[in-house]
């Protein structure tokens, strides 16, 4: 079986090394307090608000996978500092947009491709409910099956709700990276899970490994790293969901 390792760069920009492929995901690769911060929130604080912990090595990178181009996924420094000939797997919406920065090797998957020896699956994200969630979207997540047939879940930005059932249950994901930080704007609800939401996620998906992470370095997700431990330990969900680190790697 092959190498499967996950490192969380920072948000929700990870390294996944499959095999021998190394696949960017979501790649928001500004300074830290380089960008405006969301209005009217408590945290004025520029974003991003934590630094890169290492720099990554573009040249090396196989495939840029993006859930969407929201700019804490998909940021002015990513854009400028990606090869245009890198290649790119997105949700279809995200085509045009691509391609008009400059970017030759774009791939949209509608439902399911195969790119690097893996099948891409396309899944929904709902970024929020009534009439934020439909301003935020569209959003996906992928399901990436590699040869080694540990299936991994790319959750995107997305908050609990029935769909997410009929991927878990479809797809039995060995291991799921679930986008948190309880994300909200000064109106409305949550747009990207909470620790409540990610304890529907593991009773619903009653095996495999959760890591998660959209935390600490953007100004409206209001869960902490350490607040969601607190709650994983209480829950006695500490030894199945990781809570990793900027710059942290883990080998599964």
């Amino acid at each position: 079986m092959g190498l499967l390792k996950i490192q969380l760069v920072r948000h929700a920009t990870i390294l996944l090394t499959i095999e021998d492929k190394i696949i960017l995901v979501d790649p928001m690769l500004s300074p830290k307090g380089e960008m405006s911060p969301v209005l009217g929130v408590k945290n004025q604080n520029n974003n991003p608000l934590s630094e890169l912990p290492f720099e990554i090595n573009l040249d090396k990178i196989d495939a840029v996978l993006l859930t969407h181009t929201h700019r804490d996924h998909f940021d002015d420094f990513a854009i400028k500092l990606l090869p245009k000939n890198t290649l790119i797997i997105c949700q279809p919406e995200d085509l045009n947009k691509l391609t008009d920065l400059g970017f030759k090797n774009v791939n949209p998957v509608q439902n399911r491709g195969k790119f690097l020896g893996f099948e891409f699956i396309k899944t929904p994200a709902k970024h929020g409910t009534g009439e934020i969630g439909e301003k935020m979207a569209p959003v996906s997540g992928f399901v990436i099956t590699p040869s080694c047939k540990k299936s991994i879940y790319i959750s995107g930005d997305t908050i609990w709700f029935e769909e997410l059932k009929n991927v878990l249950n479809e797809h039995k994901p060995d291991i799921s990276v679930v986008f948190s930080g309880a994300a909200k704007f000064s109106e409305g609800d949550p747009i990207t899970m909470t620790k409540e939401d990610i304890y529907k996620f593991c009773s619903f998906l009653n095996d495999g490994n959760v890591i998660v992470n959209h935390m600490d370095s953007w100004n409206h997700c209001n869960l902490s790293r350490n607040e969601l431990k607190e709650f994983l330990e209480e829950n006695n969900l500490s030894n199945r969901v990781y809570v990793p680190d900027n710059g942290e790697i883990i080998i599964l």
